[in-house]
């Protein structure tokens, strides 16, 4: 069993990561925190006393539960508010920095030059704009595997799907990302 101490640590540890995933999901911020903060709550009421290595893999589904779940919410008020409003559900004013969570290693700001600083920062935003255009079950399949680096059986676990159906979503969005970088004359 996680104790107190072991749950508030993989949470403060997992913020930044499920918050980046929220945003690739549902771009807005406010509904991004939301749904962590959301996702959290659950896990520490529903599961806090299940063992620390199962943690991940319970947030995980949690997590992307939640965020299903904040698309079924806003079609059901698109609709009313499309029928009964003036209100437009697209009320998007947020700008989001995406070099915000990105975090440099330790020295590395010192040796690098403005230029390579403003060229990271558009590669950041390119890659960032493409996982967004990913479908959502590639994009949570590539996310979890390659951003939280679950392991395939993990990855099939927390989205309820067979393991080759993860291992097709993970190659389809890399091909995919890989193509519109190189379109775009990104090379990793």
């Amino acid at each position: 069993m996680a104790s107190q101490r072991e749950l508030s640590d993989f949470l403060a540890a997992s913020e930044r990561r499920a918050f980046k995933q929220a945003m690739f999901a549902v771009h807005n911020e406010e509904a991004a925190l939301d749904i962590v903060q959301d996702s959290m709550m659950k896990l520490a009421e529903n599961y806090g006393e299940r063992p620390a290595t199962e943690l991940p893999m319970l947030f995980q589904r949690i997590l992307q539960n939640t965020i299903r779940d904040f698309y079924r919410r806003s079609k059901v008020r698109s609709l009313w508010t499309t029928l009964f409003s003036a209100l437009s559900p697209n009320d998007d004013d947020d700008e989001h920095d995406p070099l915000e969570t990105l975090q440099t290693q330790a020295g590395s700001e010192s040796r690098e030059t403005p230029h390579a600083r403003f060229e990271q920062a558009q590669v950041l935003e390119l890659i960032e704009k493409e996982i967004m255009a990913l479908p959502p079950r590639q994009r949570e399949a590539f996310l979890m595997r390659y951003w939280e680096e679950m392991d395939v059986a993990e990855t099939a676990q927390a989205m309820g799907c067979s393991e080759g159906s993860v291992k097709t979503h993970c190659s389809r969005a890399t091909h995919t990302l890989a193509a519109a970088l190189a379109a775009k004359g990104v090379s990793l």
